[in-house]
């Protein structure tokens, strides 16, 4: 076994070997060109098909036992796993096959960043997409930012669809007289209030995310004018939209994944940023309601984790008590060398785009801060791109990787 490149993703990294179709295989997505069934696996922990750190598997421990427990989920400590497996996979290779080259989505490109900072040694070369997160900015510094993109986003949400300027009002003031303070029963025990319904815009960011939101909305706007209710198949669809109950370790993680040392806390600061934004007094628990906005649209919340969810979302409720310990935890080990990267060596390919999720602006102060790394930024592609247009993609990162000295 030959092992190649290090895909490091979200949710899962895998191991590709080199004898299969090359990463730049014309108009295929990785999952194409980089076949998991190709070559051995190797899944971060907590992704992929390993047994996620849900309640069920942490249902033994105390809050701070499963708040310790989750602290090793971090990019930090994948990097040691990733180092680990890749020193007993070439232990026997000679020294110029030992090393890897590694491809980063989103969180996998700030991984790679880590992995930069405190182990360049194994690395050949790095392809980041959509992860050029800030290195030394944390939540409350990056969320402003980041919701000022959430809300161009809603503006063209409401240019393409203006019909729903008022339709999401009457769906939301709908939830509120149906489901009172605690909110509308959803069927796996979840509770469906204004803000969780906010929660959508968090496709926004994503090829063909308004669309998907409209769609959410026409369907509950159409059992109000039929019903007069929700139906079950609309109030089913919402509570599985998003993954929070499958995928707590998302939402617990979020902010602290974003505090890049000792001394930053997340102290919930979604939420602290956006009560103070006018567009977004949904947050505050003083809002008197969609009334109250006239003909201004509401506003949704983009990538964004607050602590309703632990309120609403029937499998993180039971989880509520850790989140908090997590979010006020302030002893997080360093994800970032900047000495390291502003000396590094090892050849650096990035894409970034009109990104909702990761900064445009924020990342291009990231990239001038790592020695040698070549970007290709795009106002035309979003964050999923490596998925949705992948040829594309790869076409530009090879030719970064490939292009002469001029």
């Amino acid at each position: 076994m030959k092992p190649n490149i290090l895909i490091l993703s979200t949710s899962a990294l895998w191991i590709h070997e080199p004898e299969q179709p090359a990463l730049g295989a014309a108009g295929a997505h990785l999952g194409g060109p980089l076949r998991r069934a190709a070559g051995p696996e190797g899944v971060s922990r907590g992704g992929g098909a390993q047994h996620q750190p849900d309640e069920a598997r942490v249902a033994a421990r105390d809050a701070q036992k499963q708040a310790d427990y989750l602290k090793h989920f971090r990019a930090d400590t994948l990097v040691k796993d990733s180092e680990a497996v890749r020193l007993c996979l070439t232990q026997d290779f000679p020294p110029e096959k030992k090393k890897w080259s590694t491809f980063g989505q989103s969180f996998g490109g700030m991984m790679t960043m880590t992995y930069l900072s405190f182990a360049p040694e194994g690395l050949r070369e790095c392809f980041i997409t959509g992860g050029l997160a800030s290195l030394d900015k944390g939540p409350e510094e990056v969320y402003p930012v980041t919701y000022q993109r959430v809300m161009e986003r809603n503006e063209l949400y409401y240019k393409k669809f203006p019909q729903d300027i008022q339709a999401v009002k009457e769906v939301a003031e709908k939830i509120r007289e149906l489901g009172g303070e605690q909110g509308i029963p959803l069927p796996a025990g979840g509770f469906l209030t204004v803000r969780l319904l906010m929660t959508l815009g968090i496709h926004f960011g994503m090829d063909g995310g308004l669309d998907v939101v409209h769609n959410f909305i026409i369907r509950m706007k159409g059992d109000l004018d039929q019903f007069g209710v929700f139906s079950h198949a609309i109030l089913n669809a919402l509570e599985q939209d998003g993954g929070w109950n499958s995928a707590p370790i998302y939402t617990l993680l979020h902010e602290p994944c974003w505090c890049y040392g000792p001394g930053v806390a997340g102290r919930w600061a979604a939420e602290r940023v956006g009560q103070g934004i006018k567009e977004y007094q949904w947050l505050r628990n003083d809002w008197s309601g969609p009334a109250s906005l006239g003909d201004k649209p509401l506003y949704f919340s983009g990538e964004m984790i607050f602590p309703f969810h632990f309120e609403t979302c029937s499998e993180l409720v039971k989880m509520k008590e850790t989140a908090h310990i997590l979010a006020n935890y302030d002893e997080w080990p360093s994800l970032y060398n900047l000495e390291q990267l502003g000396k590094n060596e090892v050849p650096v390919y990035a894409a970034s785009y009109n990104d909702m999720y990761v900064d445009a602006g924020l990342a291009r102060v990231t990239a001038s801060r790592i020695k040698g790394i070549k970007v290709f930024e795009t106002n035309v592609l979003f964050h999923g791109a490596v998925r949705a247009k992948p040829d594309e993609v790869l076409r530009e990162l090879f030719a970064l990787r490939d292009d002469t000295i001029n």
